[in-house]
């Protein structure tokens, strides 16, 4: 997901109302059962830490773009899989921020709608992926009225995620972060260090690394 929303949409939203006429890699290994959900969800996984990790930012936009229709395929195949909305909301939180412009807005608004969903079907699916990211969309967007941001709702969902998945890397970074913004620094500091002792994920090598690195570059920031 995206490092940070908030300015790219605020600055396409007041374009927006100007001229009126504008994300954490997050989930553990698939337990479906259905081998064509978990092979899309494997395959999601891969090319979303790919192109976040492994592009250069002007060419993230037009790959997750690309990534995000495959998604919606695999959503239309299997409409009952949890696992599968839960990667589409990240893809496209995630080319929200790569994107930025006008349809920034469309997408974050899309990708919380594909949350919603897996929630409604699954809250427990690939270890509360949705509360996670749901959680870093609600903090990380513009509050009304230009947008739907809610840092209230962000820690409620970003709680939820932590007990579900206490030692997750990405429910302990987005926490991190967040109470980063809150300027709530120990607290953040103390969610990052757990951060970096998590398990690692079979599989999802290039994601945990690149995620570390962010958990790392934030607690610089943070200072000691």
């Amino acid at each position: 997901m995206t490092r940070r929303l908030m300015p790219v949409l605020r600055a396409a939203l007041l374009v927006l109302i100007a001229g009126l006429p504008a994300a954490p890699l997050l989930a553990a290994t698939p337990s479906s059962a259905d081998e064509g959900v978990a092979e899309g969800i494997d395959h999601l996984q891969h090319r979303w830490a790919e192109i976040h990790y492994g592009l250069p930012q002007d060419e993230q936009a037009k790959a997750l773009e690309g990534l995000a229709d495959e998604a919606d395929r695999l959503v239309a195949a299997h409409p009952e899989a949890a696992g599968l909305h839960i990667w589409a909301g990240i893809v496209r939180s995630t080319e929200a921020g790569a994107s930025g412009g006008l349809g920034a807005l469309s997408l974050v608004k899309q990708a919380r709608s594909d949350l919603e969903r897996a929630l409604a079907l699954d809250p427990l699916a690939l270890d509360g992926s949705a509360y996670t990211s749901l959680g870093a969309l609600y903090y990380q967007v513009p509050g009304w009225p230009l947008a739907f941001g809610d840092d209230d709702r962000a820690e409620r969902y970003l709680k939820r995620a932590l007990a579900i998945d206490p030692d997750g890397l990405d429910s302990l970074y987005f926490r991190g972060d967040y109470l980063h913004e809150q300027g709530r620094d120990d607290e953040a500091r103390q969610a990052l260090q757990k951060a970096l002792q998590a398990p690692p994920r079979p599989g999802r090598e290039r994601a945990d690394t690149g995620r570390r690195e962010e958990v790392r570059a934030l607690m610089d920031t943070l200072g000691s």
